[in-house]
């Protein structure tokens, strides 16, 4: 295993060294040209490749954009989609995720060419005959690969722009919730001070009320009071009853 190793750093070394300023550039051009949301493209693998094809593929191809051995002015942003396309291929949740939408963009392949091979009669008895392998030698292609890599972007496109609309609908319901519980916090407020307000004066209104039992003939200054009726007034044009008395 160790002479293996050894024999394919001799290998890449020597790569390396054949690989000009001009192939540096234009790797680092076609990384920066890849479609963003498939880390395949920009490791330059097909769909089926390995864990371990992906970390051999950016050992090669980091090496020849790196920053300190490429002069591109971009090399440094190449390197850093390079490195982030390994990680997203290294990471089994993110992996599964771009191969479900690959398998998907290949039902949907499949299904044209179902379509197309019911109007081709030749090719539909070719392929029965060939028990499907005329299929696999077709999916096998450069035609099917790519109008596969084509149909993945389409199918990874649309789920990003889904993952994006969601997201906006989340943090536009999130600031509502915000908004609504601000309102209901400043609500609260307004009715603890007011409660507050009127417990700090509740010394005052229950002395005041006190005051006003133990001296209620003597009104206090600046307070009305309602006027006391008389049992007897010399000035009424009415006789005044009686009293009966024991």
């Amino acid at each position: 295993m160790g002479e293996v190793k050894i024999e394919d750093d001799a290998i890449l070394k020597s790569f390396l060294a054949e690989v000009g300023e001009v192939e540096r550039d234009n790797e680092v051009v076609r990384i920066l040209s890849c479609f963003k949301l498939n880390p395949f493209e920009h490791l330059n693998l097909s769909f089926d490749s390995s864990t371990d094809d992906v970390k051999r593929q950016y050992r090669k191809i980091s090496l020849m954009v790196h920053p300190d051995k490429c002069k591109h002015p971009q090399a440094q942003e190449a390197f850093g989609a390079l490195a982030k396309a390994q990680q997203l291929l290294l990471n089994d949740q993110e992996r599964d995720y771009i191969l479900t939408q690959v398998h998907a963009a290949k039902e949907e392949l499949r299904m044209k060419r179902k379509k197309q091979l019911k109007k081709d009669t030749a090719s539909k008895i070719k392929s029965l005959v060939d028990e499907g392998k005329h299929e696999q030698i077709f999916e096998q292609s450069e035609e099917f690969q790519r109008e596969l890599k084509l149909k993945v972007r389409e199918i990874l496109t649309d789920q990003e722009w889904r993952r994006r609309k969601m997201a906006m609908r989340i943090s536009e319901e999130e600031g509502r919730l915000k908004k609504d519980e601000a309102e209901q916090k400043e609500v609260w407020k307004k009715k603890r001070e007011h409660e507050e307000q009127w417990e700090g004066t509740r010394e005052k209104r229950v002395s005041s009320w006190r005051d006003f039992q133990k001296s209620g003939k003597k009104a206090k200054k600046g307070e009305t009071r309602p006027p006391k009726l008389k049992t007897e007034d010399p000035n009424k044009s009415y006789v005044q009853r009686p009293v009966k008395k024991g």
